[in-house]
């Protein structure tokens, strides 16, 4: 096997493997949610409202964070998708026209939506500890107006990223050739070996890079916010945290800059590609263990404690 193979291979069977633990994490943090919001419901069906305010602040949020897993599953497909491992002859895909349409569907669905979508949902997350209850995570309307905003605000970005693959080489072409140097510019594909390898066009990182730095600086005013209201150690390091993963999204899309130098499909690309990779998985898995899965469970936290406390008042009574 040639090393390149070899290499893109092993980078594969990681990247999937990775992938997959991202989406267990995030299965057991959507039925804990669905869970959760079903005994809420039945409690209140049941009139039963002790502690049922502060358990309803734990699962406010609930549909934002369902939606905020659906979308970190969505991105994980669309990353196994545009390996180099699975695609070529005798793999999952093994039409070159098919190969490339994956590649474009993969920075029009991953950049242009996925990508903005989960971290703006980690955002307003963020946000919402510092709305009161009228507005804030507890109103009804809050889960539909933040999915809302989150979908019109990444309209821009996926407009965007279909220009830059359909239209982009369109204009860029001289008697239907395209440019070396326009391919940089646009092109979300070149075949290497005879296989088709994704790549990630220049416009594409920096209008991600831009993205990042705004969502940084936004992070980085609210969670100030956040850190002179919270005095509790462990929670002033997971709004830490949350700065530290958002801040480190910059340096991805620095990565995917630079990915378009070597050629598409060496060891070189293939590095830079995988270590952007690993800085997003990293972002992802730190922005849904600090603001899905440790909610979710400090709710079961609450719920049994409640129980104990009731069981206690009933022998108390006997």
């Amino acid at each position: 096997m040639h090393p390149i193979t070899f290499f893109t291979n092993i980078i594969g069977v990681v990247t999937i493997v990775l992938i997959s633990i991202v989406s267990i994490l995030g299965l057991i943090c959507l039925c804990h949610s669905l869970n959760f919001q079903l005994l809420i419901k039945r409690r209140r069906r049941n009139y039963y409202q002790a502690n049922d305010e502060q358990l309803s602040y734990f699962n406010g949020p609930w549909l934002t964070r369902i939606t905020l897993i659906l979308v970190a599953l969505w991105w994980g497909v669309g990353e196994v998708l545009r390996l180099t491992f699975v695609n070529g002859e005798g793999r999952f895909i093994s039409d070159q026209t098919w190969q490339a349409n994956v590649c474009k569907f993969y920075i029009v669905s991953n950049l242009g939506f996925a990508e903005p979508g989960l971290f703006l949902l980690l955002a307003f997350l963020l946000s919402a500890a510092l709305q009161n209850q009228e507005v804030g995570a507890l109103n009804r309307k809050w889960n539909q107006r933040t999915i809302c905003a989150v979908f019109m605000l990444c309209s821009p970005s996926l407009i965007w990223e279909a220009c830059v693959v359909f239209i982009g080489p369109h204009i860029a072409s001289n008697d239907g050739q395209t440019s070396k140097v326009a391919k940089y510019w646009y092109s979300a594909s070149s075949v290497h070996d005879g296989d088709v390898a994704c790549t990630y066009p220049l416009l594409s990182s920096i209008f991600l890079g831009t993205f990042y730095t705004v969502l940084t600086l936004y992070v980085i005013f609210v969670g100030g916010q956040i850190l002179s209201l919270v005095i509790n150690k462990g929670l002033r390091r997971r709004i830490y945290m949350l700065i530290f993963a958002t801040g480190i999204l910059l340096p991805r899309a620095m990565f995917l800059g630079f990915s378009v130098l070597p050629w598409p499909g060496e060891i070189v690309h293939e590095s830079l590609v995988f270590v952007s990779f690993l800085v997003l998985m990293i972002a992802a898995m730190l922005g849904i263990v600090i603001l899905v899965y440790f909610p979710v469970a400090e709710t079961f936290e609450v719920r049994n404690q409640e129980h104990i406390e009731l069981q206690t008042s009933h022998s108390i009574a006997l």
